[in-house]
């Protein structure tokens, strides 16, 4: 007969072995690199700089790439459908890894009703006018998902707002969001861990 301490044991590494989906948001090609609406990509991009991790596998209409944050094994996703179908990409995803949205899937997007660089993390929601999120809602069939958003800071009076979120940043604010990244990077890793709560308390 299994004790106690076996069984334990056995569930501790079961939940080690759970990989996260762990996907910024953003447009592909050249062209829209570091703008406002790519700082999904930006914060993929330093976790995978920081974790040894390639993201260069090409598959589920995404660039890809599997490798362990803290201890739990994640994979880095930048889908590559153009934002407003990330939904299909991240979909794809999880139904080929057999994976729930609320339990699995991390967002990483920008958010115009923050100022720049500040984060806020959310254990589910609305869409909030975010065609990306739309489209995820839409495939997952869910809001409840974990995100971290960043501030890209609110459309200037009489601006296009696709104009403004495929813009890039002044030298000011492109500072402050490049600190949100480091720190995004930290509420990830917190979130892997199953931290989602201190990482709003420390982030939000």
């Amino acid at each position: 007969m299994r004790s106690l301490f076996d069984v334990l044991r056995k569930y501790k590494k079961e939940e080690e072995n759970i990989m996260f989906i762990i996907a910024g948001l953003g447009n592909p090609t050249k062209q829209y690199e570091k703008t406002r609406h790519n700082v999904g990509f930006d914060v993929i991009d330093l976790l995978a700089e920081k974790y040894n991790i390639r993201v260069s596998e090409k598959k589920h209409k995404a660039l890809c790439g599997t490798g362990m944050i803290e201890g739990r094994k994640a994979l880095l996703v930048k889908p590559q459908t153009f934002m407003n179908l990330s939904g299909e990409s991240l979909g794809a995803i999880l139904n080929f890894y057999k994976l729930e949205p609320w339990t699995n899937l991390i967002v990483i997007y920008d958010d115009i009703s923050l100022p720049p660089g500040r984060l806020r993390i959310r254990k589910k929601g609305s869409a909030g006018g975010h065609n990306g999120i739309k489209s995820i809602i839409k495939h997952t069939g869910t809001q409840e998902f974990l995100r971290i958003k960043i501030g890209v800071g609110e459309k200037p009076q009489g601006w296009d707002l696709a104009d403004y979120v495929l813009g890039r940043f002044s030298k000011e604010d492109r500072a402050l969001v490049e600190e949100a990244f480091q720190n995004a990077c930290e509420a990830a890793a917190l979130m892997v861990q199953g931290e989602t709560d201190r990482a709003m308390n420390v982030f939000n």
